[in-house]
């Protein structure tokens, strides 16, 4: 599969940061990502139980732009019934430090709304 491009008509210095946010942007990207930095290997049923108001197709969407874009690990091993598990890979990993700071940030502001 083609890689995308996510620098299309970018040309100061935010480039990067639009680069990083349009990689893992999304309703569900964060959340799975952060999931499965707490847990390490979740199949699809554990993911989706931790996203209860994620469609399947949405979920198997998400997981493949994620798988796509070299965030996540899909193995699949061939056996009856299918088991398939999802995992960070070294690049989705690198993240995780970012991510904890936004949860940080986003700890701070909803308890300064809810003062």
């Amino acid at each position: 599969m083609a890689k995308k491009n996510y620098t299309d008509g970018c040309t100061d210095v935010v480039c990067s940061v639009d680069y990083a946010f349009k990689r893992i942007g999304g309703k569900y990207k964060g959340r799975i990502l952060w999931n499965l930095s707490n847990k390490n290997i979740l199949r699809y049923g554990e993911l989706k139980k931790t996203l209860m108001d994620v469609t399947p197709k949405m979920l198997t969407q998400t997981l493949r732009e994620l798988e796509d874009d070299e965030l996540v690990l899909r193995k699949v091993y061939h056996e009856v019934p299918p088991k398939v598990e999802y995992s960070l890979t070294e690049i989705g990993m690198e993240l995780i430090p970012f991510i904890n700071h936004l949860k940080e940030w986003g700890d701070k502001q909803r308890a300064k709304e809810k003062a």
